[in-house]
């Protein structure tokens, strides 16, 4: 596992999902899709991805 970091190359929006699908060893697609299902199924608010936008570091 890594650290948790936003990478600078492969984000989409923010770069969340690729930094939890990095720090965790699972691809960048997979972490996606599971997100969206979340946020339409499960309704994990999007303040939830806003908040992790705003914690979680730019890479160096």
């Amino acid at each position: 596992m890594s650290t948790l970091a936003r990478p600078r190359q492969d984000r989409w929006i923010a770069g969340v999902c690729a930094a939890v699908a990095h720090r965790f060893g699972l691809t960048p697609t997979t972490v996606r899709v599971l997100t969206v299902l979340l946020v339409l199924l499960a309704g994990l608010s999007i303040w939830a991805y806003i908040l992790l936008w705003i914690v979680i570091p730019n890479e160096e």
